[in-house]
Order: C-alpha cells, then structure tokens, then sequence
C-alpha cells in the first residue's frame, strides 16, 4: 500500500466570522462582509495521529446537576472602584476578560493601574507584545503610585513561550497587550489573523480554567468600533468590557458588553489626567453644563445599573438646503432620533420636515435606554422655538408612536438624583409621576408628548446655578 504525503492546503478565512471556503469569494454568506477573505496555509492532521486520538477517546457521561460542585469563588478587588463596579464586584479567578477600543483610549493606562494595585498582595505578570519593557516602564513610572520592583513585565509574542512562562510563575492576573500581537508556528497565518485570535484566546481559556490565572485580553477595535478578530473571540470569553470615549475629551466610560458573573448594565466614568485616570463617583456635576440655559437644551435623568447620573442633550434645528434634510446623532439611536422627529410632526405639528436636526449626548455618553426620548423631544422643541427650557428642569420618558408617554424603569431613584442636583421641575409620564411624589421638587406629570410641551412652557424655572447655591447653603 502506498502512502500519500500529508501537504498543506489553502483555504479562504473570512476575517470578520471565520467562515472558511476553499476559494476566494467576494462576499462571506455567513456573515455578509464583502472583501474579507484572506488565504490561509493549513497543516492537516496525519490519519495515524486522528486514529490515534479518536482510540484514546473516552466517552463523557451526564451527571446530577445537583452533584456537581459549586464554582463559586471570592473575588478580589482590582483596586479600582469603577473598574469593579463594571466586572460586578471585583476579578474572578480563572475568569477570561476581554477589553476592547480604540487606539490611545486609555486601555494599557486602565489595565497597568490595576495591575499596580493588585500587585500589593498578588503577583501579577503584564506581556506587552506592542510595546517594550522600557516603553511600559516610562507609562508606569507616571501612572502607577507604588513602587515597580513588584511589576513583572514580559515582552513576548511567541504564543508556547508565553504560556509556558504564565503557567510557571503562576501570577494572580495577567494582561496580554495585546492578543492580536501573539502568534504560534503552528499556523502559518500572519499575527492578528483569524486563526491565530482564536488558538490564542482559546489557548488562555484553558490555562485560566486550569490554573485558576484571571486573564485579561486586550483587543483591537475595527473602523466601525467592533472588537476586531472573529465573532466566536467574544464568545469564548466570559467578560468583555468597551472601552468607550472621544481622545479630544477628559472622559472615559467603561462598559460591560458581556458578563457571565455580573451586571452588563453597570457603567464606570474616568476622568483622563497626567497620572493616569481617575474614578468619576459623581458624573452628573460633569455630564451637566454650567451657567445660563440655552435653547435646544435639556438634562436627562439616566441610569445605568446601580448608578443615576443626569445628562445633558443638545439639540439643534436649522433650515436645510438638501432635498432630504439631515438626521444626525452622537451618542443617541439614529433611527430613534427619526421616530421621535416623526412624532413631534405628527401630534404635536411641529415644522421639521424641511429642517436638518442634529443631536448630541454632552461629555462623550451614550444613551441606549428609551427614557431618553423625552428630553430628546423636549431639545428638538426649544431648538426650533429658539427658547430655553429653564437649567433647573430635567425630564424623562419613553414616547410610543401614538405620541403618549409611557413608564419608564425607577422613577424614584431619577427624581431623587434630580432634587439632589438642584432640580426644581422634573417632567415625566402620569404613571411615573405618581409611583415618585415627593415634596421637594415639583413633579409634573404628563400624558403625550403635546402635554409635556405645555407643561414646559407653563413652569418656568429658576437657574440651576441659583437652585445648587441654595441647596449647597
């Protein structure tokens, strides 16, 4: 019997799913991303090592699951408060953590502080596959507070290597900067490739499952803000947080996309300084604009998991020269900005249909909940009025088609967040408004979005500015 050489073959690997096909296409039918098949060399296995394999098999049997062992284990502190709020209490131990965004965000910065903390009673290790030990030294000498002696740093990005150095020494957390720079001969695909995200990734898997190493992965983000690498990467992982922000501002929000032990709903707000970023507990006095109201100007009462925070949105509406007038949001649903111009044309005869409409969230945020509509509402109104709503007047409330307001989730808390800011006039849904009466702030309380523009206009406020010196004196 004669036996054929084992030799390599070339595949197709789409970078955006991992979809393979034996030739180059031009659109993936998984996924639908044009343009993303890169060639790829494939090592077969040889027939003697599959049999092998499959003889040496041993057949899994189900169990109670009342008898299996709880997994159940203490976190730790990462040393950084809003950090542990977004994990849901802390680090978990063998757990796999994945953090993503753009370039010079703040990621690194994040990931050495808490490494600077943790690295007090805990070893820690830090591969830095894109930079040198001397390079992350001068970050650290800035950023950390502590001492660096107990700060390990490996510059390496031979995937075997790392791991065979990870599971020596051991250490409490790991952070690999980043996962895209790593690498295995096994493939002969370039670093950052398909293949090679997924052996990495799936290759720390293990090792945290095993040893019981908290491993942080940092990623790269595409051109649309999206972890790059495959979607399974975001799959195998148990946390994957984004890191998320404007590099022209001060402030940086950090949120849980994924969380198989906590909250996706929690935010934490950093403030970017030379030593580094800093926990914001208090985002509100930082989201909220001082001084004299303005039009096209309205605060939102948010919430974000444990956290209340107030906002401000910004409208603006002018006549457009474009045969289809413009639509346009930061930090805001776009299709959701269409509804609610729709909306305010229809039942509350609003102009808009000629006018380019703009929207933005202050401070770099970004609203997802549909309490927003609201105050989204109110914005657009005193932009195209050209009168101010009043700076001591906030609002929330979801608008349905119909035009009416429905309920939205913890009215108690947002009016409470309010009065304590020194908001003297909350607008909200009728049913909002009478699970939270309260006696300090006047509640008002409205049926469709015709009312809570009469409501407005009927309650004229006093400056935030005069309402924070009273309360504060």
């Amino acid at each position: 019997m004669v036996r054929l050489p084992v030799t390599s073959k070339t595949v197709y690997v789409c970078s955006q799913c991992g979809h393979t096909e034996p030739k180059w296409t031009g659109h993936c039918p998984d996924c639908g991303a044009w343009n993303s098949f890169a060639e790829e060399v494939v090592r077969p296995t040889s027939v003697a090592r599959r049999r092998g394999a499959k003889s040496d098999h041993t057949v899994a049997q189900p169990i109670s699951l009342a008898a299996v062992a709880s997994s159940a284990v203490e976190r730790f502190s990462s040393g950084i408060a809003e950090l542990d709020l977004v994990l849901g209490g802390g680090i978990v131990p063998g757990s796999l953590v994945l953090v993503g965004g753009e370039p010079g965000i703040g990621k690194s910065t994040l990931l050495l502080q808490a490494l600077d903390r943790i690295s007090r009673d805990r070893p820690t290790l830090i591969v830095c596959g894109e930079e040198s030990a001397a390079q992350v030294r001068m970050r650290a000498e800035r950023v950390c507070a502590s001492g660096l002696a107990a700060l390990r740093v490996l510059a390496e990005t031979e995937l075997s290597c790392v791991l065979g150095v990870v599971a020596a020494e051991r250490p409490a957390v790991v952070v690999i900067d980043s996962v895209q720079t790593l690498y295995t001969d096994d493939l002969t695909s370039a670093p950052g490739s398909v293949s090679q995200v997924r052996e990495a990734a799936g290759r720390f898997l293990r090792l945290a499952k095993e040893t019981g190493t908290a491993v942080v992965l940092v990623g790269h983000v595409t051109k649309d803000g999206a972890i790059a690498g495959p979607r399974v990467l975001e799959h195998m992982v148990d946390t994957v947080l984004q890191f998320e922000g404007d590099r022209n501002r001060f402030f940086r929000v950090l949120r849980a996309v994924k969380n198989r032990f906590g909250s996706t709903n929690e935010v934490g707000v950093f403030e970017m300084t030379e030593q580094g970023l800093k926990g914001v507990s208090d985002p509100s006095r930082l989201f909220l604009a001082e001084g004299e109201a303005q039009p096209g100007s309205c605060a939102f009462v948010a919430v974000e998991g444990s956290r209340c925070f107030l906002v401000e949105v910004q409208a603006l509406v002018s006549a457009s020269e474009l045969a289809l007038p413009r639509r346009v949001a930061t930090g805001f649903d776009r299709n959701r900005l269409a509804m609610i111009v729709a909306v305010l044309s229809r039942h509350a005869h609003m102009a808009l249909a000629s006018a380019d409409i703009f929207v933005n969230i202050a401070g770099g945020m970004r609203l997802e909940e549909p309490a927003a509509d609201l105050a989204v509402a109110l914005a657009i109104a005193s932009a195209e009025r050209g009168v101010p709503l009043g700076s001591a007047t906030a609002a929330f409330g979801e608008i349905s088609l119909t035009g009416e307001l429905r309920s939205s989730s913890q009215p108690h808390r947002r009016l409470s967040e309010a009065v304590r800011l020194g908001f003297d006039t909350v607008v909200m849904s009728q049913a909002d408004a009478r699970r939270a009466r309260t006696g300090t702030a006047a509640v008002v309380g409205v049926a469709d979005i015709r009312g809570a523009l009469r409501s407005v206009q009927r309650h004229p406020a006093p400056r935030r500015q005069e309402a924070r010196q009273n309360t504060e004196g």
